[in-house]
């Protein structure tokens, strides 16, 4: 099977897109060519992908990414047996001549939109009835894949859920340290990044520093710059993600501290999961997939939401502007970073303790959260539709590619 695989909102080494669907993908003796902006964020192609280089989508202007996705689709399609497109951007860039095309659902885009801070109030009401229109059309035309089982509210029609699972090491991971802290994935306020450079400023005493791998929005590089210059942490900025998981292991902890937003209130806990892959205890705040995670396998603690985090937009962009240490930056963290702060000396006081729940974590992710072990039915999904791009998706109930 020749498949083509499409996006030009997320990085070229996502990890869902790269790591996980077109490693299966190419580990099942199937071509892929993959559209992607590799020049944008400075990545080499893998040499067993037929790469095609697209302008990344990025803020409001998105004309010309879109432009010449059309143009990169309609070459990448000239042999394909089946196109799967990762963006909802690309919905309005499908080029006519195409094979049977599979829209993989990310994430909700209307509610990431309303905690979008870069976004123009004017505009925050108008793009959701749009965006659910096109996500209508998209679902009467193409074939999806949901990445949570949430989503099902937004598309009945029975698509298979493909989740967000991860690499686990069969064997167990080097047990966690008790100087370093780390925190994994994109950098934005939602995300907790105040909260984590406050964190990091009060744990200095305690010489127990912080790693932050991955990209960062533009609105709180300022602030992560302000914050490594003054010693507090360690940016890395993009890390592939196995390199990423690989320098997170031996730390006290891995850190999850998502303000409670809709976007995040029902997405599958992949950070936490890939923390317990990796034999770290977990810090979260009270996000509902995370909290029955870290209960269950007793890897971790739960601590407060920001306060006034619940407010959505006002907690995506309440601190705009506002340099670290701020009293407009940091008072409605502070709950969270104290309660945070004691979770850490508890676990670094506790080596026995925090050696036992890295144990359990990566146990129960061995045992339910292992992604080669799903990889295969995804891949036959795909075949399946390819072999018959006359059927659209079924309305029956799907069954998810779950543990």
């Amino acid at each position: 099977m020749r498949v083509c695989v499409g996006t030009i909102v997320h990085h070229p080494e996502d990890v869902r897109i790269a790591h996980r669907q077109i490693r299966a993908l190419l580990d099942a003796g199937h071509q892929v060519t993959y559209v992607a902006p590799f020049t944008h964020c400075n990545v080499t192609p893998p040499p067993e992908v037929r790469a095609v280089d697209v302008p990344r989508a990025v803020g409001l202007r998105r004309g010309k990414a879109l432009r010449a996705a059309r143009a990169a689709l309609s070459r990448g399609c000239q042999d394909a047996d089946l196109l799967l497109v990762h963006d909802v951007e690309l919905l309005l860039a499908l080029p006519r001549r195409r094979p049977v095309t599979v829209w993989d659902v990310h994430e909700d885009t209307r509610e990431v939109l309303e905690a979008e801070a870069y976004l123009p109030r004017p505009l925050r009401p108008v793009l959701p009835p749009l965006i659910g229109a096109l996500e209508r059309r998209a679902e009467r035309r193409l074939h999806l894949i949901l990445a949570e089982e949430s989503f099902r509210d937004r598309f009945p029609g029975g698509h298979p859920v493909v989740p967000d699972l991860s690499y686990v090491p069969s064997a167990p991971p080097p047990p966690p340290g008790d100087d370093r802290l780390v925190y994994v994935g994109r950098i934005s306020r939602a995300r907790g990044a105040v909260e984590m450079i406050e964190l990091a400023r009060r744990l200095r005493p305690y010489r127990i520093r912080l790693d932050l791998i991955g990209p960062a929005d533009a609105g709180v590089r300022p602030l992560l710059r302000d914050a490594q210059r003054e010693g507090l942490l360690d940016w890395f900025g993009h890390v592939p993600n196995t390199h990423a998981l690989r320098m997170a292991e031996g730390a006290l902890a891995g850190l999850s501290l998502t303000h409670d937003v809709p976007a995040y209130r029902h997405a599958s806990p992949t950070k936490v999961i890939d923390y317990m892959a990796h034999g770290l205890p977990v810090i979260t705040t009270p996000q509902p997939g995370a909290v029955a995670l870290v209960t269950e396998a007793g890897c971790g603690t739960v601590v407060p939401f920001p306060i006034g985090s619940a407010t959505g937009i006002s907690a995506a962009d309440n601190t705009a502007g506002s340099p670290a240490g701020t009293a407009t930056g940091i008072s409605a963290a502070d709950g969270t970073v104290e309660a945070t702060v004691r979770a850490v000396l508890a676990l670094r006081d506790d080596p026995e303790g925090r050696a036992a729940m890295g144990a359990r974590g990566h146990a129960e992710a061995l045992r339910r959260f292992h992604w080669p072990v799903h990889a295969a039915e995804f891949v036959a999904q795909l075949e399946r539709w390819a072999q018959a791009p006359d059927r659209i998706t079924a309305r029956t109930r799907g069954r998810a590619l779950t543990a």
